[in-house]
Parts: structure tokens; C-alpha cells; sequence
């Protein structure tokens, strides 16, 4: 070992450091010399430090600014980089340490930290109202359980305005059940008025959707909620609107005038026109969902003012938003959208959609700056999700541990503990499906919405879905569950991922599970917050700590093909299954544990 960066020893802290922090770096080896090379990512600031050499190791502290930064060090032996076991090695593959410095003032909102949010795509949940009628140009499904519509017309088009009419009514009457899951935190997709079912269309951002309720609504659930220990946060879409809407009004069902209609328009300018009127700048060329012009300074004072659409909704009692595709809003808009956030209530959550480690991400040409303490609490945590699954699938540890380290060494430990780590979400396919032997790269949506899975393959699916969110409720961050994972819905491509909840399913397998997760993580501090430390990622077999002041768990998983022999002193006891341990535990292929003293 010369350098390992999530050591104390080489490193005194761990993960991103606090502005105004010393930090001492040191490295083990044979050498005449060793420097420390480290550069800012724009490259204004380089700098080469030469380690002390204190007999057993060399040594060096320093001290920087807010930023981003980049480091190896030289010695005459070669440079020691960033290695595949993340490691420092001695090696010509250059790979450079990363070290963030965030602002001494970076706080993050404590309700979510090793929380469990429960993810509600609205119109799918509940609808506590089954007379209700659809508004004009809509649809609603009889039939519950119905697939979505998810064939084009005969234009061609998926107009996505077909409702089973879940409410905030029906979110309301039943969150007994939520709170059974130990949720502590509410995530709704949009539910401003709009065209869509999905409402990522916005047709008024100060308006609730007729078909789940009115303000009242909201405002009741957000109370409610609150007597349970539940936040709610909502969805801000702030990268587009619907083109049906108040604002773009290219169908003329508003009153107002919009931008498509007049250039006279108030709302003219938030919007880019390349060729009056039919030719415009839109997300990812779908013409229902034209852009914001994220620079216009009316559009960013309506998102963000005194009266802006932020302080309406949290001066109702929300707790925080999850930023719609952040990386495609301005940083300069970002940071307003904290101050704004923070202004109306100092403990709101911010969670960013990125797709990408949020540390480093760069975004058009330009890198951003999540977690350096002006703009992003948290954000949903993709590459976790994809590196569990594939863990699940394949047995491929190598690839699991490297993003629970670089997560460890990239981001401030306050965000570690906040972290949105799902298995699915409304973009993705459900954690049934992921798990499934279907090869869904090599089929249609047509095929897929056919797929039913047998008694047999459900099982076989159950046994993994335990091995994931096991790991999902005992590595760092706030777990997320995506409504019906919970009772083992499946769903492919959306919107079959947007099925209406299968509420005939509770009490199966699935649920007993999950709730004895949530009980598991509600009795563990170390679970929530504690420390986690990599033992051994070896040939399909993962075991790593939790721990904290007084807790201290072991997690073990063995998707190998041989057995794994974990020798301890004493003794220790299962805690899922209750069974002691002496001196030996033996996990065969597919088997796992959490153990304690």
C-alpha cells in the first residue's frame, strides 16, 4: 500500500474536504522523494509540494480554496496514479486523484439523511374517486388494470392522454401505508396542470392539475404527511413547458395570449425561435415540449422571486424539489433557484436529476459545480442504481465497489448520507424487469408490453430483488422506492413502467420484504449514517462495514460460485434471521447477511 484515499492514515479526511481545512496527505514506499502535483480543474492554480519524509512514511498539509481539484505525485520511481482497486499505483495508465473543496457555509437539510423516500407518479397510485370525469381531449381508463396506451395513432403520434385518475385524495387516504415502509419522504412527479399524463408538459405552473385535486388538496396531504413525519417534495421542471399551455398556447386553449400566437407575447421571450412560429427550440425535438430560454431574466423571476412558483409551493408547506434535467439549466439559474429555495425555508431539500457522478459532471462544454455549496443538496443516484443491478446480474463486484469508492472519495459526507439511491424510477425499467432474464435490447414495446412472468420466474426474480435492495438499505444514502416496487410490479419501457398500482398484490413477498428493510434501517443508526468501509470485492463477493459510534454491522454478499468463509473472534448474530455465528460464517452462491455483535 502507498497511498489509498480512503484511509485516514494517507488521507485525513475523507471524500470532499470543508473550505479552510488542512488536510495531510501521505505516502508509503521505498523513495528517495515523493511531490504532490495538484492542479485546479481550470488550471489557474498548480502547484508541486514535496512530502516530508518521516522515516516510515512521507508527509505533507495543505490548504485550498473552493474548487475542484486534481493530484498524483511524483517520486523517483514514477508517479503514483489512481488505480483500478483504488489504490494509488505505480503505473503509465495516468489516472489522477480527485479532491473537492466545498464552502465552510454548505449545509444540507438533515430529514433525509439514511431516509427512505417513496417515489408517486400521481395519476398511477390511487383514485379516491372512481366517478370522476375526464376534461376534454383526455381519457380515462375503466379498467384498472389496463395497460397505458403506448401505441402511436393513426398521425403517428403518442399523445400520452390517457388518465386512471389517481389523486392527491387518494395519495392522502393512503398514507397509513406509506408510513408502514418507514417512509419519511414523499417524491411526486409534476402535478402542475397539463396535457399529458405525465405533466412533465407544464400548461400552468400555479395551477393543480383538475384531475388530481385543487390546492386544498395539496395543502391537506402536505399536512397530513407532516403528522406522520413524512416531507413532501415536489417536482420542478424548469428546462420546458407544453406547448399547450398558458404560456406557448400553441393549441389556443388558454386565454392568454402565448408566444406561439403573438410576438407581442409577454412570454415571447422565453422561448427561441429559429423560424416564427412553427420552428422553435425544443427538449430533444419534441415539438409538445418547447424550451425555456433558461438566460431570460423574466422567465428566472417567475421561477424564482418573492411570488415566484418556488415560494408559492413551499410557502404551502413543501420541503424541498427534485430538478427536472438539471444539467440543462445554467449554473447562474441553479444558484438562484437555492438562494430562492433556502430563503423560503432553510431546511427545503434540492435534489438534481444527473444521470453521471454529480462531482465532476460536465454538461455543454461546461462543468458543474453541484455540491461546492451554492447549488445542489443532492441528486438521484444512477450510477449506484446500474452498478446493483449488473452486480445482481452478472456478479461483476468490481464495478460496485469503484462507484461506492469514488463516491466515498468525490462527494462531502453530509451529501453521501443524503443521496437519492433508487432501483427504478417513471425513466427507467422497473427493478422486476431490470432483474429478469428478458434481453429487452432485442425486442419491441409491443413484445414487452405482452410479457407476463411466471409463478417460477417470479421467484427466481424475488431472490434478486432481495440481494439489490439489501444493498440498497445498507449503503450510504436515502433509499427510494418507485411505487409498486415495493408489491413486485413489472414494466418495461415507459409508460409500461407507469402501470396503476397494483393494490391486490399487498401483503405478497415483496412487501414483507421491504418493510422488514424499513424497519431494519429505522432501527440502525449505523444504517442511516454511519461510516462504510469496502473488506473485500473479490470474484463476485462483496463484504463491507457500517458503522458509527455505538453501532458497528457487517454486510456480506456472495454471488460467487464457491462459498465464502468469513473467520471473526466471538461471536455474531444474523439479524434478519436471528441466527448466531461462532467464530466462522459459510454464504454459499446467492446467499448474504447483515451481522452484528
Amino acid at each position: 500500500m502507498m497511498f489509498n484515499p480512503l484511509d485516514k492514515f494517507y488521507k485525513s479526511t475523507i471524500g470532499a474536504i470543508k473550505e479552510d481545512t488542512k488536510l495531510t496527505l501521505r505516502v508509503k514506499g521505498n523513495f528517495t522523494f515523493v511531490n504532490l502535483v495538484i492542479r485546479s480543474d481550470d488550471r489557474t492554480f498548480n502547484q508541486k509540494v514535496a512530502l516530508s519524509n518521516l522515516r516510515d512514511f512521507f508527509e505533507c498539509k495543505i490548504k485550498l480554496e473552493v474548487g475542484l481539484y486534481f493530484y498524483f505525485f511524483e517520486t523517483n520511481k514514477g508517479n503514483i496514479v489512481l488505480g483500478q482497486n483504488y489504490f494509488g499505483d505505480l503505473s503509465d495508465n495516468f489516472k489522477e486523484f480527485q479532491l473537492s473543496v466545498y464552502s465552510k457555509k454548505f449545509q444540507i437539510p438533515s430529514f433525509l439523511d439514511g431516509g427512505i423516500i417513496y417515489q408517486i407518479f400521481p395519476d398511477r397510485f390511487y383514485n379516491s374517486n372512481p366517478k370522476k370525469i375526464a376534461p376534454k381531449g383526455k381519457v380515462l381508463h375503466k379498467d384498472l388494470t389496463e395497460l397505458p396506451n403506448f401505441l402511436p395513432n393513426e398521425q403517428g403520434e403518442i399523445l400520452n392522454n390517457d388518465f386512471f385518475g389517481g389523486d392527491l385524495k387518494g395519495i392522502i387516504e393512503k398514507l397509513p401505508y406509506i408510513k408502514s415502509l418507514n417512509v419519511n419522504a414523499i417524491y411526486l412527479n409534476p402535478i402542475y396542470k397539463a396535457y399529458s399524463n405525465h405533466r412533465y408538459d407544464i400548461g400552468d405552473y400555479l395551477e393543480i392539475d383538475e384531475l388530481l385535486g385543487d390546492k386544498n388538496d395539496l395543502v391537506e396531504l402536505i399536512s397530513k404527511a407532516k403528522e406522520l413525519g413524512i416531507k413532501i417534495i415536489l417536482d420542478g421542471v424548469f428546462n420546458h413547458t407544453g406547448s399547450d399551455s398558458k404560456y406557448f398556447n400553441k393549441n389556443g386553449n388558454y386565454k392568454e395570449i402565448g408566444a406561439f400566437e403573438s410576438k407581442n407575447s409577454k412570454y415571447y421571450d422565453w422561448y427561441t425561435f429559429k423560424d416564427y412560429p412553427l420552428d422553435y427550440e425544443s427538449w430533444w425535438g419534441i415539438k409538445t415540449l418547447p424550451a425555456i430560454n433558461k438566460q431570460n431574466e423574466e422567465f428566472i423571476k417567475f421561477i424564482t422571486g418573492e411570488d415566484g412558483v418556488i415560494a408559492h409551493y413551499l410557502g404551502l408547506g413543501a420541503y424541498g424539489i427534485r430538478l427536472d434535467v438539471v444539467d440543462e439549466l445554467p449554473s447562474n439559474f441553479v444558484k438562484k433557484i437555492r438562494n430562492c429555495v433556502k430563503k423560503a425555508n432553510k431546511d427545503a431539500i434540492i435534489i438534481g436529476e444527473v444521470w453521471e457522478d454529480a462531482s465532476n459532471k460536465i454538461s455543454y462544454g461546461v462543468r458543474r459545480q453541484y455540491f461546492l455549496g451554492n447549488e445542489l443538496d443532492s441528486v438521484m443516484n444512477y450510477p449506484l442504481k446500474d452498478a446493483i443491478i449488473n452486480f445482481v446480474k452478472t456478479g461483476d463486484v468490481e464495478e460496485l465497489s469503484y462507484v461506492i469508492k469514488s463516491q466515498l472519495d468525490h462527494y462531502p459526507k453530509l451529501v453521501l448520507n443524503s443521496l437519492m439511491n433508487f432501483l427504478s424510477t417513471h425513466d427507467t425499467f422497473r427493478l422486476v424487469s431490470s432483474l429478469s432474464n428478458v434481453d429487452a435490447n432485442n425486442i419491441s414495446k409491443s413484445q414487452m408490453a405482452k410479457i407476463n412472468f411466471s409463478k417460477k420466474e417470479i421467484k427466481e426474480i424475488f431472490s434478486r430483488v432481495k440481494v439489490a435492495t439489501l444493498l440498497q438499505y445498507t449503503i450510504f444514502g436515502a433509499v427510494s422506492i418507485y411505487y409498486g416496487d415495493e408489491v413486485g410490479m413489472a414494466g418495461f419501457l415507459d409508460p409500461l413502467n407507469r402501470k396503476y398500482f397494483e393494490w391486490e398484490k399487498l401483503n405478497n413477498n415483496f412487501n414483507k420484504w421491504y418493510k422488514k428493510l424499513g424497519k431494519l434501517r429505522k432501527d440502525y443508526s449505523a444504517l442511516r449514517q454511519g461510516d462504510l468501509e469496502i473488506l473485500y470485492a473479490t470474484n463476485g463477493a462483496l463484504i463491507f462495514t457500517r458503522k458509527d459510534k455505538s453501532q458497528q454491522l457487517l454486510i456480506a454478499v456472495n454471488l460467487s460460485n464457491c462459498p465464502l468463509k468469513i473467520e471473526f473472534k466471538g461471536e455474531l448474530t444474523e439479524v434478519l434471521s436471528n441466527k448466531s455465528y461462532k467464530k466462522i460464517i459459510e454464504l454459499k452462491k446467492g446467499e448474504y447477511g447483515i451481522f452484528k455483535k
